[in-house]
């Protein structure tokens, strides 16, 4: 009889993964096994009429589609999404951790975005992580209280709600109680999940609890996960708010917390914490309005960046995934992730040049310096010379609904579970974001990913992050609503999908399913996914480039495309419980 770790092991072997991160600087946190994919068949997307949702997680979908059918529109949906997720993706979903989203609101035409990034304690400080020998320590950034930053999921979702909502929190609330208290069956994604966390889980007494048999092993495919304390934390938000999260029963468990440990945030902390809505960042490709979240997020203005560049070359002549197409791809890849380093930061903190990084004369530059048929060195590109001043395991979800209304979010708790470590009495995992900051400018993050002096920790302030809800619009009306997880490979992973459906007129699936490839100026490697044509990867080589096939896959895209009056859903099979439902 084959043992349950060696079933895992043969899994991860079947998939191409190991045990954790890669060594590669890039390597993913999120432990969740991809799934094998079929490219050469074809994909049918998900087929409604009234409304879809699609998310990483089967429960929560269901979730989100009972609430449309019961009148809901898709902020209702979304919401109860997110926190339903808290419940059965306990790996990304979250109530205390932090994210971006994207509201589209039929009536007035009007794109909100919503920013409820993590804040640094007010008591952080720049130089919280280095040892004494000046580099970061990264137990303490990644594992240890310390990384706990001030949460801002509860707060978006309930203001969400409660501004463009129709239902109660309480009832948006019921299903993820009601899986909490109840539970659900282990799938084996989740089962493989826990078992790949075993170390960081089995470190902490109070997710032992909730994750682990009383012998010491990880829960397994099959068992029943029930969250007690979590239950108990979501009742309380039903009762009494948000308040009970920033201000009341709550958040006094969670400065007892912080304070037994070692950790930062404050009742003060949380208390003063704000969800703020932010303009929008806007852009055009090849007739098509795109709408981003600003910074914090640094993904849509690099994807408009990028497909600035790449409109000055014909991508659908060229074809999907051909030599030809990826160079350049790759070129203007490589332009963002440098421009990423140097510039991008929290707005209330940073002035960032936005404007000048979307502009068409900077794609130009970026464009010049390009040689068809020879790839150029990370070493002879930086960040691009700035004008005089003129003026980050996550998991995405979307939703639309029948009205022409629709959400695109992406929320984590940075790392896989991040740090391990469960609230006592709570139920709820901490996230470890305080290493999206800058520790050390110019040192690679968990991602591989080089900040600069904008991310720098300072009191106060939001990380820069790599998740990128989008929604592409066509006429004024969303078109495409879509996002992934990933670390940096988020914004790759995302305009690929929008190249892959504009330019070579795929279906929303089909646009999901195509292996994908991944460049962030540092190192300077090519990353493509197994199943990556093998004649494409041979001739970016004969340029010049360093291709490197990933362990695992890149991002995980939820999407929902309209066209028609038919909603159409995909959720990607990278991520093997993801799902995509209508009615």
């Amino acid at each position: 009889m084959i043992t349950r770790r060696a079933r895992l092991l043969l899994l991860a072997a079947l998939l191409g993964i190991g045990p954790g991160p890669a060594a590669s600087q890039t390597a993913t946190v999120d432990t969740a096994a991809p799934a094998l994919l079929d490219y050469q068949s074809i994909h049918h997307p998900v087929i409604a009429r009234n409304g879809m949702v699609a998310s990483q997680d089967r429960l929560a979908t269901e979730v989100g589609v009972e609430v449309l059918k019961d009148g809901g529109n898709a902020v209702d949906a979304a919401v109860a999404v997110g926190f339903a997720l808290a419940v059965t993706l306990p790996r990304a979903g979250n109530i205390a951790g932090g994210g971006f989203m994207l509201v589209h609101l039929a009536d007035s035409g009007k794109t909100i975005a919503i920013d409820y990034k993590e804040k640094a304690p007010m008591r952080a400080d720049r130089d919280m992580f280095l040892g004494n020998d000046g580099k970061v320590d990264r137990d303490r950034a990644r594992l240890s209280h310390l990384s706990f930053g001030v949460p801002g999921t509860v707060a978006a979702l309930a203001d969400a709600l409660e501004r463009y909502g129709t239902m109660s929190l309480a009832d948006v609330l019921a299903p993820a109680i009601r899986l909490a208290e109840e539970g659900f069956l282990v799938s084996d994604d989740l089962a493989y999940s826990f078992e790949f966390a075993r170390d960081k889980l089995g470190d902490n007494a109070e997710a032992r609890k909730i994750f682990f048999e009383s012998d010491g092993t990880p829960l397994d495919f099959g068992d029943r996960l029930v969250q007690s304390e979590l239950a108990w934390s979501l009742r309380q938000l039903a009762d009494d708010g948000p308040d009970a999260f920033y201000r009341g029963a709550i958040a006094k468990r969670i400065v007892s917390e912080m304070e037994r440990h070692g950790g930062l945030v404050t009742m003060e902390d949380l208390s003063r914490f704000d969800a703020p809505e932010r303009p929008v960042v806007r852009g055009t490709y090849r007739g098509y309005e795109l709408v981003f979240m600003p910074p914090p997020s640094s993904g849509g203005v690099h994807i408009i960046q990028m497909l600035n560049v790449m409109a000055k070359f014909d991508i659908s002549e060229s074809g999907a995934n051909t030599a030809k197409t990826a160079q350049i791809m790759v070129e203007a890849m490589r332009q963002a992730y440098a421009d990423r380093a140097e510039f991008l930061g929290d707005p209330d903190f940073v002035d960032n040049p936005v404007a000048w990084l979307t502009s068409g004369a900077y794609a130009e530059e970026t464009f010049q310096a390009i040689t068809p048929g020879r790839a150029r060195s990370s070493k002879e590109v930086g960040a691009g010379r700035r004008p005089p001043e003129e003026s980050p395991d996550t998991t995405h979800f979307s939703v639309m609904d029948r009205f022409g209304n629709a959400v695109s979010n992406t929320y984590s708790l940075n790392f896989s579970y991040g740090s391990g470590k469960v609230i006592a009495g709570t139920g709820i995992l901490m996230n470890n974001v305080m290493d999206d900051f800058s520790a050390n400018p110019g040192e690679p993050n968990a991602y591989g990913l080089i900040g600069g002096e904008a991310n720098a920790i300072q009191p106060g302030k939001r990380a820069l992050s790599s998740m990128t809800p989008t929604i592409v619009l066509r006429e004024g009306k969303p078109f495409l609503v879509t996002g992934s997880p990933g670390g940096s490979t988020i914004i790759t992973s995302v305009l690929q999908q929008i190249v892959n459906v504009i330019d070579h007129d795929m279906n929303v699936l089909e646009s999901i399913v195509q292996p994908r490839f991944h460049h962030q100026w540092q190192p300077d490697v090519v990353f493509v996914e197994p199943g990556f044509g093998v004649d494409t990867r041979v001739l970016l080589e004969d340029m010049g480039y360093d291709v490197q096939q990933r362990g695992g896959t890149l991002g995980s895209l939820q999407a929902i495309m309209w066209r028609d009056g038919i909603f159409y859903g995909g959720a990607d099979p990278r991520r093997p419980g993801a799902s995509a439902l209508g009615y």
